[in-house]
């Protein structure tokens, strides 16, 4: 069996979007601070992560709680989250059309993604080319004042 390219793994939901109960989970509902979470589908991430502007970013923890709040639920599963922002990112770089600015979208507290296309290098340079000062923390790099960044259209604060 020839293995999924990214687009075809993007365009795959199978069962998804679903909502778990995590009520009978006692230490999920306390990590996760909720009792019910959306396993989000790749496309989701997608078209979110397609809308943010050049100058502006966000957060995978900032999709999160947009796609939690749009499906009613408390917590989006932050696994798949990670899973679904690279799976995103690979399928517009092996598009080679149509693409979604994914470098626009960090880890938690502005941290780069080394897992994107071309590593740490190429998610800083893409970033740099607009206009963002990367700054590194031990062996981490982040967008430097990220908060003043982030693009609030979708926010559900």
């Amino acid at each position: 069996m020839a293995k999924k390219t990214y687009n075809e793994k993007l365009n795959t939901s199978n069962d998804l979007p679903k909502i778990e109960d995590l009520s009978d989970k006692p230490e999920a509902m306390a990590r996760l601070k909720g009792t019910k979470m959306l396993v989000a589908a790749p496309l989701q991430y997608n078209e979110i992560m397609a809308q943010i502007p050049e100058g502006h970013v966000t957060t995978v923890d900032r999709i999160r709680s947009c796609l939690a709040h749009q499906a009613g639920a408390d917590v989006t599963c932050p696994l798949t989250a990670g899973i679904f922002t690279n799976i995103c990112a690979h399928a517009s770089v092996e598009r080679g059309h149509d693409p979604i600015p994914y470098w626009r979208t960090l880890k938690t507290q502005g941290e780069l993604n080394e897992k994107y296309p071309d590593g740490i290098d190429g998610h800083k340079l893409l970033l740099e080319t607009e206009g963002h000062t990367i700054i590194q923390k031990g062996k981490r790099f982040f967008v430097q004042n990220y908060e003043d960044k982030l693009y609030q259209h979708y926010t559900p604060y």
